[in-house]
């Protein structure tokens, strides 16, 4: 038996003498490598917190003391710690171990946080709450992998440092900046005093001592406090945070578990919110992972594990929009490019290469980029801003009052739209065609296929007076669906039989309304799909062509309410037309992880169910469904 193979809990860990331990990280990452080259997911993140991890768990104990991750992709190693290493062979499938922390999945589990920036709002609120109930348990938030760019983690720290009853420990992973690491006797001591209670007391003995003399006590105090901050600045870059009022120990290096634990220790004896700042460096341990120039096997596809290449690929949606951008980049010099962390992730990096001085990473701050395009707008640019669908949600109130309100021409373009699988509830994109709806003058497009990207990508930067949103799915794009006709902005797809059926096809779901037409005929249905291309506003002909039709159907991979076919029945309410309507789309609840065609068919988006669902709706002559998506299959 492995070592990893018997660690069923962090309690297990304090038994391990040190060449024991060192063996575990070992396996640790022989572990981490195998799993993720099979399935893909976050290697990267995760070979840098090896060591980390350990100290943590040997010298907190979880769950009483809570651990929360920031992100949540960081979470690997965690998981293993806390007895699921037996698992790691069902990662991000179905039934299996999810990406991120999951409260369903042990009580080490907290939150999921697998949204960025959030973990010390968590643990603030956890560590007043244990100091209120007078409970002794420490909370220890781990934040890194850029989650510190993000604006609210700043908000975070503001109240921490004055929450002096706290027993908050912050672990700050730094491994995207380059700092001197302070090693040696005189670092160590000068931590060991810092977070001494006496070291605090004899400070203000001191003060108070040295302010008392009359005409020059304050300035030679003055002075004092300079040299000592002046020290200490150069031997650590601690400034920002203790000018924040929070006690610092750092840098130590993160992959020394036993300096790592020696700084949490220190830290958890102190009583009040300490910073520990940790170097550690991406994809440690595995070299395809330390010689990989984009982002250290940030998130791999399946990949060979001798050689680190990935596994071929076809072209995905992702890359059809990078190519599209930079062919716009070439003809509109006023087009300027803005991401949030997110430059190779959404294929930006092909603008950015050919375009650097228009070309901006935000960091994990969407807020930021959503006002920040906006004054681009002002000042005579067209901004896109690129994003995966579930991160927009976290700007909605800069789209609706610093963009829209102002009518600025920006074009947020939202990759990993829909029921995106493999990462779960949180990184589904089925939000943003129900909260953009309320967004006024925001035109909204959902491109079938890739010539559509292209299509609608170029009318999409050439509204300036509005905001707009191009959305498209995870994975590969289908084979182009040529329309055979057009009606208004609409592209009709299938135009068979009587007017039976008008089936109104959003996106992606549009290959998947072409067969449940198929289907249809089949039964001697008539049919017309259309896509309406731009879903909001509600094109004017789609409401000529349900009034011609005996029910109308719409198919959308967005949650059922608020979403494009709501929109569509209102409309449809307000022009007085009374076609019967059926609604269909994605439940709204949060989805476990799984592949996308799988989460289809579950919820009652795949061709066949659709198909069942309208021709008993038709036989039996009541086919009003306008809040619930179809029955589900079974």
């Amino acid at each position: 038996m492995s070592i990893l193979e018997s660690i069923s809990g962090p309690r297990d860990l304090r038994s391990l003498d040190d060449a024991e331990l060192e063996t575990l990280a070992s396996e640790i990452r022989d572990l981490l490598v195998r799993s993720t080259s099979k399935v893909g997911g976050h290697l990267g993140p995760n070979l840098g917190v090896v060591e980390l991890t350990m100290a943590i768990h040997r010298v907190f104990d979880s769950p009483r003391d809570r651990v929360v991750l920031d992100t949540g992709h960081q979470g690997y190693v965690h998981k293993m710690l806390t007895g699921r290493a037996g698992d790691f062979d069902t990662l991000r499938q179905e039934g299996g171990l999810s990406g991120y922390p999951s409260q369903s999945e042990s009580e080490h589990d907290i939150v999921e946080n697998s949204h960025a920036s959030t973990a010390l709002s968590y643990a603030d609120g956890l560590a007043k709450a244990y100091a209120i109930r007078g409970e002794d348990r420490h909370v220890v938030g781990v934040i890194g992998d850029g989650a510190l760019t993000g604006g609210m983690a700043w908000e975070a720290l503001n109240n921490i440092a004055v929450a002096q009853s706290s027993r908050l420990v912050i672990v700050v992973n730094d491994n995207g900046r380059s700092y001197t690491p302070t090693v040696g006797g005189l670092a160590t001591a000068l931590t060991s005093l810092r977070t001494d209670p006496r070291y605090e007391t004899l400070l203000d003995m001191v003060k108070r001592r040295l302010n008392a003399v009359p005409g020059v006590g304050t300035a030679a105090y003055d002075a004092l406090h300079a040299m000592k901050k002046g020290l200490k600045d150069a031997l650590a870059p601690q400034g920002l945070f203790e000018d924040l009022g929070l006690k610092y120990i750092g840098p130590v290096d993160g992959h020394d578990r036993a300096a790592m634990e020696t700084a949490l220790s220190q830290a958890k004896k102190y009583g009040a919110p300490v910073i520990v700042h940790a170097l550690t460096r991406k994809g440690f341990g595995y070299d395809a992972a330390e010689r990989h120039e984009a982002d250290q096997f940030h998130s791999p596809q399946p990949f060979d594990i001798e050689s680190g290449e990935e596994k071929a690929r076809g072209r995905i949606w992702t890359d059809h929009f990078a190519d599209d951008m930079v062919e716009i980049g070439h003809r509109r010099k006023d087009v300027v490019a803005i991401t949030a962390a997110m430059m190779h992730p959404v294929g930006l990096d092909k603008f950015q290469a050919h375009f650097p001085d228009r070309t901006f990473d935000v960091g994990i701050a969407e807020q930021h980029a959503a006002t920040s395009a906006a004054g681009l707008a002002m000042g005579g640019l067209h901004p896109v801003v690129a994003v995966y669908a579930t991160f927009l949600n976290r700007a909605f109130d800069q789209v609706l009052m610093d963009v829209a309100l102002h009518r600025c021409g920006v074009t947020f373009v939202l990759d990993r739209s829909g029921v995106t699988g493999d990462d779960g509830a949180s990184h589904n994109g089925m939000w943003d065609m129900s909260v953009l709806q309320v967004v006024p003058r925001l035109r909204l497009a959902a491109p079938r296929d890739a010539t559509r990207l292209r299509e609608l990508l170029d009318e999409a930067v050439a509204v300036d007076d509005a905001p707009t949103v191009v959305r498209f799915p995870k994975g590969p794009p289908p084979a182009d669906i040529e329309p055979v006709d057009r009606a208004g902005g609409c592209d009709v797809l299938v135009r068979s039989g009587a007017r039976d059926v008008l089936v109104v096809a959003v996106g992606s779901m549009a290959t998947t309304a072409v067969e449940v037409a198929d289907r249809l005929v089949a039964q001697g249905i008539g049919v017309t799909v259309v896509d309406p291309r731009w879903v909001k506003p509600v094109d004017p002909a789609l409401i000529d062509l349900a009034r011609e039709h005996r029910l109308v159907v719409s198919i959308e991979d967005n949650g059922v309410q608020g979403g494009c076919g709501a929109s569509l029945l209102q409309a449809l309410n307000a022009a007085g037309v009374t076609t019967p309507v059926r609604l269909h789309g994605v439940p709204q609840e949060f989805l476990d992880h799984a592949k996308r065609a799988v989460i289809l068919e579950r919820i009652g988006l795949s061709p066949q169910s659709l198909a069942r669902g309208i021709v008993e709706a038709m036989s039996t002559g009541s086919p009003l469904e306008h809040e619930q998506p179809v029955e589900r299959p079974g």
